[in-house]
């Protein structure tokens, strides 16, 4: 949701709207047009040259943020045995097996991310119909079904994030704080771009990177020029 009224009246008169911008640019009036009395989010949309209607064109993933997210990620796992042990003590907020799918089955998902073993995808697959629509669904291509839950609990935790493209080609994320520095952003932003740049589909043609936006939580959208990544 971005503000409305005042405040984003004066924040977009600080910019040509239809102007393209440097990276650089974009980031340090991103951060100058925060007006919240919060830290918000520095989110980023990416529209692509792709058809996520055809499957060989979905692209997702996951990319480690060098500089973190800013936030506190809490971390869902659906394991048992010394799996279930591994996950806690890596510092996963909520353990278990057929007890947690039937919290979530009753409407629990106070988490962000959902992390399961192979063995609990048989319990885990149930529960399409409530992690499907949030995105929280685990799935190996985005390393949230895995053996070594350990170590997906403590890359999540320290910044590592999914992203996906939507029904219209469109993938938003945040790349961190306004309070971050610009060199932290910068490192975010080029992080997330080498990875979209390395999972981009063989059978995606023409441009690739059709557009940029970015904005804080309740600031206005700033266009960035997108000639740096294709």
């Amino acid at each position: 949701m971005q503000m409305s009224g005042k405040k984003y009246a004066d924040a977009t008169r600080r910019y040509d709207r239809q102007r393209m911008h440097e990276p650089q640019q974009a980031i340090d009036m991103v951060r100058s047009c925060a007006s919240a009395k919060f830290d918000e989010s520095v989110d980023l949309s990416v529209r692509l040259g792709v058809d996520p209607r055809k499957a060989e064109q979905m692209v997702r993933g996951t990319v480690a943020l060098p500089s973190g997210t800013g936030g506190d990620v809490r971390v869902a796992v659906f394991a048992q045995g010394d799996a279930a042990a591994e996950a806690s003590e890596a510092g996963a907020d909520v353990v278990g097996a057929a007890d947690l799918a039937e919290r979530v089955e009753a409407g629990f998902t106070e988490f962000d991310v959902a992390i399961a073993t192979p063995d609990m995808m048989g319990v885990v697959g149930r529960l399409g119909r409530v992690l499907g629509p949030r995105g929280l669904m685990p799935n190996p291509k985005s390393g949230t079904v895995t053996a070594d839950v350990g170590k997906a609990v403590g890359e999540f935790k320290s910044g590592k994030v999914e992203y996906r493209t939507d029904r219209y080609g469109n993938i938003h994320l945040a790349i961190g704080k306004v309070s971050f520095t610009p060199e932290d952003l910068e490192a975010n932003l080029s992080a997330v771009m080498n990875e979209l740049a390395r999972a981009k589909p063989a059978s995606s043609k023409g441009r690739y990177i059709k557009k940029m936006v970015m904005s804080s939580t309740m600031g206005p959208g700033i266009h960035v020029d997108t000639t740096t990544f294709n």
